[in-house]
C-alpha cells in the first residue's frame, strides 16, 4: 500500500491541522483535535504520491496564507470554520474569480447515485468534482482506511479530511487529477465491450443453451452470458428463510453445471452468476459443512454462517469454500446483487463497498489479472471496481429519457462504466418503439446489457417484438460488436489518458451557456457525439424530434452521411431506423467487418470510415495478453491518418484526398499479421482517379464502389502486412451534397402519412433549391407543409450546411 510520498515541502502542518498542496488547484485540508492525520489509502483516495508544487506561504501567529498559481488559501489556524478558512479561485477561460468558505454547500454539476432501483424517470444525484461555481469539495472524513491485509477504521472519527478542487472551468484537468488522486480507471477485459445477455427467468440448462443456439442462428452476437438467481436453489424450507441467497446449483434445472458452463465457453461466452449474499450460508448449501467447520459454527444444530464481509475470517472462508469451487467449475465472474443498505454494523463501513472491493481484488488474482464485477455504486472511488449495475428501473419513456444524462453525468465523479438494464427492468407497458430506442442508446452506452424481470412476457429477445423492431434491434446489436476495435482503444484511453468513454458536452465548451441545456447529448470517445432519441415518434411523419447542440466545425451523421455545420443549435428528425451519431470532420472510425458471430478478438478485416474535409487521425490500440496493469510492451498501435483535402494537382476543378495507414508499431503478436481494409471516404464527389501504394509500390484494390446517395467512395483492399505502409490518393469532382439530400427528402415525404398532393407540392418546392434562393425555398415549404415534423426534417436537411 502507498506510503506518504507527497513532497514534504508541499505539506504545511500545525497544531491540529495539516494542509497538503497536491497540485496548484487540488488541496487536501485536514483537521484533527487529536492531531492524528491519515497517510494510508482510503476507500476514495488511492494515491499519496504527488510531486512538489510551486507556491508561496505567508505564515504569522494567527494567519496562514498559501498562494499557488490559481488559488489563495487564507486560514486562521483554528478549528475549521466559514469565517476562518476560505480559498479564492482565480478565473480561467475568461471567467471571473470565485471564493469558497469552509462549510459552503457543494453545488457541482452532479455525479451519480447508488442505484436506480424502482426509479421511474429522474432521481437525485450526488455531487461531482466539476462545477460552474469553479470549485467543488470531496469529503473523505468518514471513509475507511485501506491496509495491506484489508481495512481499518480511522483513529480519530471526528477528524475532517477534505479535498478542495479549485479548477475553475477546466473540467478536463479536474477529472484527470481526480483519477490521479483516487486511482485510475482499470482496463476492462475486451469481452465486456460486446453485447451481454441477461434475464431474470427460470431457465433450464437445456432452454438456456437452446436460446444461445437461437442467437447464433439469428446471427445476433453476444460475448457475455449472465444467469440470474435461478441458477441456484430458491425454494427452501421455511426455517431457512428465503431463497434469494444461494450458492448451490439447482440440479433440477441445471443437472450438469460443468458441462453447461463448458458449452457456454465453447460458444464464445464469458459467464456471470448472480448472487444475493445477505443471508449468509445455510445448512442446505453444498459448501455449508466446510465453511461452517472453518468458522466454528455448530453444524449439528444447522446454525447458519452469518454474512459478515467486514470479518477477515469470514472473508477468507467466503471465497475459499463458497466462490472458488464454483469458479473451478467454470464460473468466470460474479454479479453482486446487494440491496440491503449501507449499515455493516461498523461506522464508516459500507458492506456494498466491501463486497465490491474484495470481490474485485479476488477476481484480479486470476490468470489474466484483470478484475471484474457487476455491482451497484458504493461511493467516491467506486470507479476502481467496474462494472456498475445501475439497478431495476421501471420500463417507461421517462426512465429511458433519464439514462443518457445519468450515464454522462457519472463521469463527473469518475464513474465511467455503467451497465443499465437495457429495455428497462420491470413494470411499464409493452412498447416496441421504446425498446428499439433503448437498444439504440444501449449500443452507444458504456456496457450493452439486455435485461428484464421475471415475467414471461418481458424478455428482450429481438424476435419477441414486431418485425420492424426485430430487424432494427438485430442491426444495432451487430453494430455494437463492430464497434469493439474503437471501444477497446477508448478503454485504453480511459486508463492511460484518464478520460472516460462518455463525457458531457460542457467538458469541451465549459463557458458556453448553451451546452448545459443539452443534457442527453454526449461525447462517445474521441470524435463522436451521440444524440439518443428518448421520445415517441409523430405518427403521421414517422419521425421523432430531438433538439441538439453541434460544436464548432463540420460534422457527419455516420448513418446518413449528411454533413452539418456546427456551432449552433438545431432540431433533428429521425425515423425509427436510427439515432443521430455525429463524427467530426477529419476523424476516422475503425469498425470490425464481421458482426454476426461472438468472436471479439482483434479482427483481420476492418472497415475504416474516413470523414473527409480536414486533417485528422486515429491510432488503433490492441494488446495480446490483457494484463491487469498497463504494460506498454504488450500493446500494438496502428496509426490511420486523414491528410485532409487539397485542390488536385491534375485538374484545378477537382479535389484530392490523401489517406495513410502507417506500419504497426509495438507488439507484433497483438494483432493479426495481415489485415484487409475497406475504406469508406465520406463526403466526396464522383471519383476521377485513385492511386494506391503499398510500401511506395503501386497496389490494386480488390473492388471500388461509389455510393451516390451517401456521397461515399468505398475501396476494398486485399490483405496487406500490418508492417506495411499504405498510401491512398483519391481525386474527385467537387461534391454536390444537395443531390443526395433531395433523395432523402423524397424518402421522408414518401413515408409520411399525409396527402399525396401535399407531398408533390413540397417536393416541387424542394427541387427549386440552389445556393442563391434557400430562404425563398424554405419559406415556400413552410407555407405548403402543415405537418411540423415533415417540415422540420426537410428544413434540417436543407440547412445542414
Amino acid at each position: 500500500m502507498a506510503d506518504r510520498k507527497t513532497a514534504e515541502t508541499s505539506i504545511i502542518k500545525g497544531k491540529n491541522y495539516r494542509i497538503s498542496i497536491l497540485t496548484d488547484r487540488l488541496i487536501r485540508l485536514e483537521y484533527s483535535k487529536k492531531n492524528v492525520f491519515v497517510d494510508e489509502e482510503t476507500a476514495a483516495v488511492t494515491n499519496r504520491n504527488f510531486p512538489e508544487v510551486k507556491f508561496d506561504v505567508l505564515d504569522s501567529e494567527d494567519r496562514l496564507v498559501i498562494v499557488t498559481e490559481y488559488l489563495r488559501i487564507i486560514y486562521d489556524k483554528k478549528e475549521f470554520s466559514g469565517e476562518g478558512l476560505r480559498i479564492n479561485v482565480s478565473g480561467n477561460y475568461g471567467t471571473t474569480s470565485s471564493v469558497w468558505h469552509y462549510g459552503d454547500k457543494n453545488e457541482s454539476l452532479k455525479g451519480t447515485t447508488r442505484t436506480l432501483d424502482n426509479i421511474d424517470g429522474e432521481t437525485e444525484l450526488s455531487e461531482g468534482i466539476v462545477s460552474r461555481k469553479m470549485w467543488s469539495v470531496v469529503d473523505d472524513s468518514n471513509s475507511m482506511l485501506i491496509t495491506k491485509d484489508g481495512f481499518k477504521l480511522r483513529e480519530d472519527r471526528e477528524s475532517v479530511d477534505l479535498y478542495f478542487f479549485g479548477y475553475g472551468m477546466d473540467f478536463l484537468t479536474a477529472i484527470r487529477d481526480f483519477y490521479t488522486l483516487s486511482g485510475a480507471l482499470p482496463l476492462l477485459p475486451r469481452f465486456t465491450l460486446g453485447n451481454w445477455w441477461s434475464r431474470y427467468y427460470k431457465y433450464t440448462q437445456k432452454s438456456y443453451l437452446e436460446l444461445m443456439e437461437r442467437f447464433k442462428r439469428e446471427e445476433i452476437p453476444f460475448s457475455v452470458a449472465v444467469i440470474d438467481m435461478d441458477w441456484h436453489i430458491t425454494e427452501v424450507e421455511e426455517r431457512f428463510g428465503t431463497g434469494w441467497t444461494g450458492y448451490t446449483w439447482n440440479k433440477e434445472l441445471f443437472p450438469s453445471p460443468e458441462e453447461f458452463l463448458e458449452e457456454l465457453h465453447r460458444g464464445g461466452y464469458r459467464v456471470l452468476l448472480n448472487v444475493h449474499p445477505a443471508d449468509g450460508i445455510r445448512a442446505y448449501e453444498d459448501c455449508y459443512d466446510e465453511l461452517a467447520k472453518f468458522m466454528g459454527v455448530d453444524t449439528k444444530k444447522e446454525e447458519p454462517v452469518l454474512f459478515d464481509i467486514a470479518d477477515e475470517k469470514f472473508r477468507e472462508g467466503y471465497f475459499k469454500y463458497v466462490h472458488h469451487p464454483l469458479e473451478k467449475q467454470g464460473v468466470d465472474y460474479w454479479w453482486i446483487d446487494w440491496q440491503q443498505g449501507e449499515n455493516s454494523g461498523h461506522k464508516g463501513l459500507d458492506p456494498l463497498w466491501l463486497l465490491n472491493y474484495f470481490h474485485y481484488k479476488d477476481s484480479a488474482k486470476r490468470e489474466s489479472g484483470r478484475g471484474l464485477i457487476l455491482s451497484r455504486y458504493a461511493g467516491v472511488g467506486s470507479h476502481k471496481y467496474p462494472i456498475g449495475f445501475s439497478g431495476d428501473t421501471i420500463i417507461t419513456w421517462q426512465s429511458l429519457d433519464f439514462q443518457p444524462y445519468f450515464t454522462a453525468t457519472a463521469s463527473n465523479i469518475g464513474y465511467a462504466w455503467w451497465s443499465h438494464d437495457i429495455g428497462g427492468h420491470m413494470n411499464g407497458i409493452r412498447d416496441d418503439e421504446m425498446f428499439v430506442r433503448w437498444v439504440q442508446f444501449g449500443v452507444f452506452s458504456p456496457i450493452m446489457r439486455l435485461h428484464s424481470t421475471c415475467n414471461e412476457f418481458s424478455g428482450k429477445e429481438p424476435w419477441k417484438y414486431n418485425l420492424i423492431a426485430e430487424n432494427i434491434v438485430k442491426r444495432y446489436l451487430r453494430l455494437r460488436h463492430r464497434f469493439i476495435p474503437y471501444l477497446y482503444t477508448m478503454n485504453r484511453r480511459a486508463h492511460v489518458d484518464k478520460l472516460p468513454l462518455i463525457l458531457p458536452l460542457y467538458y469541451y465548451e465549459p463557458v458556453n451557456d448553451k451546452v448545459y441545456d443539452y443534457k442527453n447529448e454526449y461525447y462517445f470517445g474521441n470524435d463522436l457525439i451521440v444524440c439518443p432519441v428518448t421520445v415517441k415518434i409523430d405518427e403521421k411523419s414517422g419521425l421523432s424530434k430531438t433538439k441538439i447542440w453541434l460544436p464548432e466545425g463540420n460534422w457527419f451523421d455516420i448513418f446518413t452521411g449528411v454533413k452539418y455545420s456546427g456551432n449552433r443549435e438545431l432540431e433533428i428528425y429521425r425515423d425509427l431506423e436510427d439515432i443521430a451519431v455525429f463524427a467530426r470532420e477529419g476523424s476516422i472510425l475503425p469498425l470490425a467487418t464481421d458482426s454476426y458471430t461472438n468472436d471479439i478478438k482483434s479482427s483481420s478485416e476492418l472497415d475504416l470510415h474516413i470523414f473527409t474535409g480536414k486533417a485528422g487521425e486515429f491510432t488503433l490500440a490492441e494488446d495480446e495478453k490483457e494484463f491487469a496493469d498497463f504494460i506498454e510492451s504488450d500493446w500494438a498501435y496502428t496509426r490511420y491518418e486523414n491528410c485532409g483535402v487539397k485542390i488536385s494537382d491534375t485538374n484545378d476543378k477537382n479535389l484530392s484526398y490523401l489517406f495513410k495507414i502507417h506500419p504497426q508499431e509495438g507488439n507484433a503478436l497483438a494483432a493479426p499479421p495481415k489485415r484487409k481494409y475497406n475504406l469508406y471516404f465520406h463526403g466526396i464527389g464522383n471519383v476521377t482517379n485513385i492511386n494506391i501504394f503499398s510500401d511506395k509500390k503501386p497496389a490494386i484494390p480488390v473492388d471500388t464502389e461509389y455510393d451516390k446517395m451517401n456521397n461515399t467512395l468505398i475501396i476494398r483492399l486485399p490483405y496487406i502486412s500490418v508492417a506495411s505502409a499504405l498510401d491512398v490518393e483519391v481525386e474527385t469532382e467537387s461534391c454536390s451534397l444537395y443531390d443526395s439530400i433531395q433523395g432523402r427528402i423524397f424518402n421522408i415525404l414518401n413515408n409520411a402519412q399525409i396527402e399525396y398532393d401535399l407531398k408533390t407540392k413540397v417536393m416541387k418546392a424542394v427541387r427549386k433549391y440552389d445556393s442563391t434562393n434557400s430562404g425563398k425555398v424554405i419559406g415556400e415549404i413552410y407555407s405548403v407543409c402543415e405537418n411540423e415534423y415533415v417540415k422540420g426534417a426537410i428544413i434540417e436537411l436543407i440547412s445542414a450546411r
